[in-house]
């Protein structure tokens, strides 16, 4: 029993650290210790009571041992970082006035580091731990070293999404050179490293030795990252020559695309439809096919309106004198009238004087009176842009009317006030339309037909 005893005696002092150990001795010699060294010095004599003693006569128990108490010595470093560390940094961030360590802590970059810490503790340990079989050694710590690598990969892949978030939210050139695709680009060179290294610790043989097989993959490698390569290129392309921002509206009838940029990343870009669907491009489509994008109307401060009215053109007609004293009463037009009046009554009085015919002289029309009104309506009304393009202009007469069109720029931009605005100056035009004489072209509907069958005159003249 003695002899037992002894054996388990040393099997503790064995397993135990150093730095455990010395503890104990300064415990006995009366020396305060921090709670957190008793309370190991607690779990020592535990593991000795229940585990050590009873496994002294077993083979290998030392080895058993130590391993568990590396394990536990591992958890429990896991175990202070996460609870202790991270939640005091955690803190900090949170009461520091600076942004970046927010986006850090956000983004669990130190989470990721703290799981390096028990692979690193096990990788040392291992070697304090006596009687264990080579296999296991080298399993151990090919395990720990690709544990590392995957870990310190995620960590910096969360970083480079933290820089992401801070250039996003303290760069003004945020939106026009975004930086997501590069880093996107970074991460998967990360990724290609982690896996090299992570391969390279479990097979047991050196990065340089898998890196140089690479040369003969190239090809494969070109085929497989295709799509990440065009990406790259078309990334480069529309950042290099500003085609596209964040917030742009964009339009591009071939992917039944039709609203605004809401991410640019390496390879897709998302587009937020105005029916509110979510639409994903490849982002080398945008260099390959074509796109309309807004932004240009945007930034310019005015959105065009283009549409016509057509004319009947059996409505179009010279004024009489009497029709041209009634639209006296239109305040837009009457400083148009009093000046053509006067340079059509120079003209006219040239012609006389040298003996022309009557026939040839100038006189207004309504149409030519109403396009006026037109143009000092647009101008009169506040919700135009008078500072950009603005005209009426006739167009070649079609099959369907004489084209009648406004051409000028809402000063709102926004969608709903632009087409407010528009069907605004369209509905005044119509109703004013007969106040000119002129009609509107519309083909015959059966209404209209219904109505002209159901004339009393046309009934009169069937009874004759």
């Amino acid at each position: 029993m003695r002899a037992a005893k002894s054996g388990s005696g040393m099997l503790c002092q064995q397993t135990a650290p150093a730095w455990l150990n010395a503890s104990a001795d300064l415990i006995r010699l009366g020396f305060p210790l921090p709670r957190t060294i008793a309370t190991l010095l607690r779990m020592q004599e535990i593991i000795d009571a229940h585990l050590v003693q009873p496994l002294a006569g077993i083979p290998h128990a030392s080895t058993l041992v130590a391993l568990l108490v590396l394990a536990l010595i591992a958890w429990l470093a896991n175990w202070l970082t996460r609870r202790v560390l991270l939640v005091v940094v955690g803190r900090l961030a949170k009461a520091s006035p600076s942004k970046w360590d927010d986006a850090m802590m956000g983004r669990r970059v130190l989470a990721r580091l703290a799981n390096v810490v028990p692979a690193l503790i096990v990788l040392g340990g291992i070697v304090l731990v006596p009687g264990v079989p080579a296999w296991l050694d080298t399993v151990v710590r090919s395990i720990a070293r690709a544990y590392i690598a995957l870990s310190v990969a995620l960590a910096i892949a969360n970083l480079l999404d933290a820089l992401n978030d801070i250039y996003e939210k303290s760069s003004r050139h945020a939106t026009r050179r975004p930086i997501k695709g590069y880093l996107q680009l970074l991460k998967i060179g990360i990724y290609i490293i982690a896996g090299v290294l992570i391969i390279a610790a479990l097979i047991g043989k050196s990065p340089l030795v898998l890196l140089t097989g690479f040369g003969a993959m190239t090809a494969v490698l070109m085929l497989v990252f295709k799509d990440t390569l065009l990406s790259l290129v078309a990334s480069l392309q529309l950042s290099s020559n500003d085609m596209l921002r964040v917030g742009d509206w964009i339009e591009m009838p071939s992917q039944n695309v039709d609203g605004d940029v809401i991410d640019i990343s390496l390879h897709t870009i998302k587009v937020q439809n105005w029916d509110k669907t979510i639409s994903t491009i490849p982002t080398w489509k945008l260099i390959s096919e074509s796109f309309r994008n807004w932004r240009g109307m945007q930034e310019f401060g005015g959105r065009r309106i283009k549409r016509a009215l057509l004319i009947d053109q059996n409505s179009v007609r010279f004024l009489d004198l009497h029709e041209r004293q009634r639209l006296r009463r239109i305040a837009l037009i009457d400083d148009y009238l009093d000046k053509q009046q006067v340079e059509l009554a120079e003209y006219n009085a040239k012609l006389e004087a040298a003996g022309k015919d009557p026939v040839n002289s100038r006189r207004a029309t309504n149409l030519g009176t109403f396009r006026a009104y037109m143009t000092a309506y647009l101008r009169s009304h506040p919700g135009v842009a008078q500072d950009m393009t603005l005209m009426v202009r006739q167009l070649e007469p079609t099959p369907t009317g004489l084209p009648l069109q406004v051409y000028c720029f809402s000063a709102n931009v926004s969608w709903v006030p632009y087409e407010n605005l528009a069907s605004d100056i369209f509905d005044h035009l119509l109703a004013v339309l007969p106040e000119f004489g002129l009609r509107l072209y519309q083909a015959p509907s059966g209404a209209d037909i219904v109505a002209a069958l159901a004339r009393p005159g046309d009934d009169a003249e069937e009874e004759e």
